[in-house]
This record gives structure tokens, C-alpha cells and sequence, in this order.
């Protein structure tokens, strides 16, 4: 079994790291694979409306100039999949954003790519809009059937903060051990 995690923060090993970090330690004890992708390292653009997709129905996306493709073929080949945002102005961050239309869309052209996988959401943010960040990811995991295991918010601005936020490390660990718990149910 394997989970594929998407950290949306453009601030590399920061605080959405960390959460999604903790997680990866719960799922390792249950022999559970995982990857990380920083969705910072790459570029991605924004969906261009062509419909392509919908034309070619080839799994990917006709924008061939970023790394797209790559992260739709990682979603594709893992079990489960994580999406972590730090709240950017009430909401996910840019980068994540494009990743949730562009793979979203495409998995809809071509009869739902990612259906019954299992999903969580990881969010680390200061004042507010963590529920919203959570909700964006998550209409994402249901518009896509995916099964939802919940979600994870850790309150931290600075990199490192989120640490000291005790009930959010018992979240993210949480939701690492019921993620494995699904996924054994499912494809154990």
C-alpha cells in the first residue's frame, strides 16, 4: 500500500511539512509507503479550459510544460493521498489550487481516475480559515469519490510553531493511524 502527499506551501520543510510528516510516521508503523511531493519545486500552471482531455480521454492532462502529468500518474498509482495547504488568505494556496482543478479535471474526463482511494487533509494555519482550506481539499476527495478519513489542522505561522501545538500533533497522528486502518480494511 502506498500514499502520495502533496505539501501545497510554497515554504519548503515548513510548518504543513511537519504535520504531513507526523502522519508518514503513523502510516510507516502500519508498513504503509509514502511519498512526498512539494508542489514549491516544481511549476504548475492553471487549467487553460482547452477540454482536451475530454477529447484525447489518455489520463493526462494536453498541457505538456510542467509537472502535471507526473503528479497525475503519482495520484493514480497510490492507495491514498494526501493534500496539505497552510491557509493563504482564507483559503488553499495557489499551488494547490491548480494541482485540485487540473488533475481534478482531467480524473473527470477520463470516468473518475482516482475513485476509492482513500484521502486526508492536513492544514496548518495562524488566525482563520483553516475549515475553509479544510473544505476546499475535501470537496476535492468528494468530488472525486474518494473516501474520506478526516483531517488534521495545526495552528503555527512561523516554521517550527506547529509543534507546540499538542492537540494538532495528536490530530495529524490520529489521522495517520485511521488512514492505515482504512486502507488495511480496503486493500489489505
Amino acid at each position: 500500500m502506498k500514499v502520495v502527499a502533496f505539501n501545497g506551501s510554497p515554504r519548503k520543510d515548513g510548518n504543513t511539512f511537519i504535520l504531513i510528516n507526523h502522519v508518514f510516521r503513523e502510516l510507516g508503523k502500519e508498513g504503509v509507503e509514502t511519498e512526498l511531493v512539494q508542489l514549491s519545486e516544481k511549476e504548475i500552471r492553471g487549467c487553460i479550459a482547452c477540454y482536451k482531455c475530454f477529447e484525447n480521454k489518455d489520463k493526462h492532462c494536453a498541457v505538456k510544460t510542467d509537472a502535471l502529468n507526473e503528479y497525475i500518474e503519482k495520484m493514480m498509482g497510490a492507495d491514498g493521498m494526501i493534500l496539505g495547504s497552510p491557509t493563504y488568505f482564507i483559503d488553499v494556496t495557489p499551488e494547490m489550487k491548480v494541482l485540485i482543478d487540473r488533475s481534478g479535471f482531467v480524473s473527470r474526463a477520463n470516468g473518475g481516475l482516482y475513485r476509492n482511494k482513500v484521502g486526508a487533509v492536513v492544514v496548518a494555519f495562524r488566525r482563520s480559515g483553516a475549515m475553509h482550506t479544510v473544505d476546499s481539499m475535501n470537496h476535492f476527495f468528494l468530488s472525486q469519490e474518494i473516501f474520506l478519513v478526516g483531517r488534521a489542522i495545526g495552528v503555527g505561522r512561523d516554521k517550527g510553531d506547529v509543534e507546540k501545538d499538542e492537540e494538532g500533533i495528536q490530530m495529524v497522528k490520529a489521522l495517520g493511524q485511521r488512514m492505515a486502518w482504512l486502507m488495511k480494511k480496503l486493500y489489505g
